[in-house]
């Protein structure tokens, strides 16, 4: 899963980041961390799917979660 290696590689980095992905993700997300010994690092589940969302819908989604990566990105 490209976007957890990126998400530790800026981490190791000293650089805030997490992993924005879609319930059926989670689990896969869980392992990698787990296996690069970040086990607990924080990540934003979005419902799935999303792909079937309009531009609208697709922004009133993300508009619920920006509290939430924000908090990731400045803990």
């Amino acid at each position: 899963m490209c976007s957890v290696h990126n998400t530790i590689e800026f981490e190791k980095r000293g650089i805030p980041a997490t992993v924005i992905l879609t319930e059926s993700f989670k689990n896969t997300a869980v392992f990698h961390f787990r296996a690069k010994a970040m086990d607990g690092h924080p990540f934003v589940v979005l419902p799935h799917p999303v792909s079937n969302l309009n531009a609208d819908e697709m922004r009133e989604l993300t508009l619920r979660f920006v509290d939430e990566i924000t908090s990731h990105l400045t803990a």
